[in-house]
């Protein structure tokens, strides 16, 4: 099965404040992290420092997707933001993120299991497929 956790951020978000929500969305879940599959967000994190931090530190690849590819999926999120629509061009950044790449691994239907989760700085979803 495939995994992939979605995440948004806001600039200089600090690797152990995303490490912090991500433990606590897969603990209350019940999933162990090491099955999460891979990272996802949009491609204006590409050089996000912290999320960067993240990818290497869980040795997981970080696959960054432009807002052309994420806006398709606004009809199956939980939450849609007019602010993240204004920042990004897509309206939920995490969720998006993590049904898009999970759509791409498995060829084949994602579905979310964990939705969209909020800390002060940063969004985290979970997209499973296959």
């Amino acid at each position: 099965m495939i995994l992939v956790v979605g995440l948004g951020c806001q600039r200089g978000c600090e690797v152990h404040s995303l490490l912090a929500l991500l433990d606590s969305a897969l603990a209350e879940a019940g999933i162990e992290r090491s099955r999460v599959t891979a990272l996802a967000s949009i491609d204006r994190k590409r050089d996000e420092p912290g999320l960067l931090a993240l990818a290497q530190r869980l040795n997981l690849p970080l696959q960054c997707l432009s807002a052309e590819q994420l806006v398709g999926y606004e009809h199956r999120l939980s939450h849609r933001s007019a602010l993240a629509f204004a920042h990004t061009g897509c309206y939920g950044v995490a969720e998006s993120a993590a049904l898009a790449l999970a759509e791409h691994l498995s060829n084949g239907p994602a579905r979310l299991l964990i939705t969209r989760q909020k800390s002060a700085q940063a969004t985290l979803a979970l997209a499973c497929a296959g």
